[in-house]
């Protein structure tokens, strides 16, 4: 049995359904289950001193492309939009080893522990040179860090008219056996599961309607999540209306894309009629403010869709369209945005923040995480507030206003794996120096 007490609290902003906030607190975690929240509590195991710090559930990721760290920044894409920064980049991607894959996902997975996230998903749909979604799970894993990696696919190649070249797609009946193998072999459905896969077809403009379908079929069989890209830009509207006669929202309905068992990135372009529609059937939503402004993708109806009921969360979108992967600076950037478009009072620090945790906790299907209170998982993200970041702050637990943008501690499953501002559980520095080899071998070969 281990224990760890977070102890006497500055705040404590629990997110849980009374939305408490607790003065000089503390969250007593055992066997990486919360047990207690409040006042006074003891353990005989170890002990977080947590005066001068607000205290939050752990953030949670709900969209990214880990590999794409190693892809930031690139010249010829940086002033792109969507399609024409997907067609710089695939031909450097195609060059990619299971070695890409692991080391840039252990880079990304830590860069977001160090901002605050305990859970993400990842959005993994290119398989070169033997790559295989089990490498960002044994990254993860050895990090740390709970996650929720789905095994994507392209399977429409540019000579059937597709974006992607023909070398990154793949034939439709192996990627089907591919989800199959890779759900039945990594997926944990448990309450306190680290790993739970989900099948994600990219995009409708990289796959036919007929996989689009059948990964929805076979998601439910195996009881799985479902996930795309849908809606993110006006060249994904007209490409929609052009090729299926309809909008997207109405294309993934028509294809049993909808439910509480799915999710959408981007959405940046719902309409009214599409927000009621994913509201009523309790689809989710990834809302990517950072990479939907590098595009220039626009601003998405965050404030409306969570007004109407739509299940919403962030995520940071790959680090080469954002092009960092900080997501208490994503919950920031949500709430500016917002206020850009509907005005100063459109959403409030606590609004983005409780996205960022329990609203992407629960459209990752993890209720269990997201929230501080009795039997949610132990997950939990230390902000020290002493420091220049909030110095004169007359509301500390407003952290998106006046706040630091990297934790000082981070506890996942009762786990301590990031201490005074340090990752425990990996030699950082090692990796960030492979990642870098890495990105140069790629830049050499071009």
């Amino acid at each position: 049995m281990t224990e760890v007490l977070i102890q006497n609290a500055d705040t404590i902003l629990t997110m849980d359904d009374a939305r408490r906030e607790l003065s000089g607190a503390d969250v007593f975690i055992r066997d990486g289950q919360i047990v207690e929240v409040g006042h006074g509590l003891r353990t005989t195991g170890e002990v977080i001193n947590a005066v001068g710090c607000v205290v939050t559930p752990g953030l949670v990721n709900t969209h990214h492309h880990l590999y794409q760290t190693l892809t930031r920044a690139v010249p010829g894409g940086q002033d792109a939009l969507l399609f024409g920064w997907l067609q710089t980049l695939y031909p450097i991607w195609s060059h990619f080893t299971p070695d890409h894959m692991f080391t840039s996902a252990q880079v990304g997975l830590a860069e977001l522990a160090l901002s605050g996230c305990t859970l993400s998903s990842d959005h993994l749909y290119l398989y070169p040179n033997g790559s295989r979604l089990e490498d960002t799970i044994h990254a993860a894993a050895e990090l740390g860090i709970r996650f929720q990696p789905t095994r994507g696919a392209m399977s429409i190649g540019e000579s059937d008219g597709g974006l992607p070249p023909d070398s990154l797609v793949e034939q439709e009946g192996a990627i089907l056996e591919d989800c199959i193998r890779v759900i039945d072999g990594f997926h944990d459905a448990s309450a306190a599961s680290m790993c739970r896969v989900g099948v994600a077809p990219c995009s409708p403009f990289s796959v036919s309607t007929e996989l689009m379908r059948d990964a929805a079929i076979l998601a439910r069989d195996k009881g799985v999540m479902m996930h795309t890209h849908l809606a993110e830009n006006d060249e994904d509207i007209a490409y929609s209306l052009e090729k299926f006669g309809k909008r997207p929202g109405q294309y993934a309905e028509d294809l049993g894309w909808t439910g509480p068992d799915v999710w959408h990135a981007h959405c940046v372009k719902l309409d009214a009629e599409e927000i009621a529609m994913f509201a009523r059937t309790k689809t989710g939503v990834a809302h990517c403010p950072c990479s939907n402004c590098r595009l220039g993708s626009g601003i998405a109806p965050l404030r409306g869709m969570y007004d109407a009921g739509v299940p919403v969360g962030l995520g940071v979108d790959g680090s080469a369209s954002n092009d960092v992967g900080n997501l208490i600076a994503e919950a920031r950037q949500a709430m500016l945005l917002q206020r850009v478009a509907l005005g100063a009072d459109a959403m409030s620090a606590r609004t983005a923040l409780e996205i960022a945790t329990r609203g992407g906790a629960d459209v990752l299907g993890r209720p269990e995480c997201g929230r501080l209170a009795v039997g949610c998982r132990g997950d939990v993200a230390i902000w020290d507030t002493t420091g220049i970041e909030s110095a004169g702050s007359w509301d500390r637990a407003a952290l998106l206003l006046a706040g630091p943008t990297k934790v000082r501690h981070l506890i996942v499953e009762g786990r301590q794996i990031v201490r005074d501002g340090q990752v425990t559980t990996i030699d950082l520095n090692a990796v960030i120096k492979r990642q870098n080899k890495l990105a140069h071998a790629l830049k050499d070969q071009l």
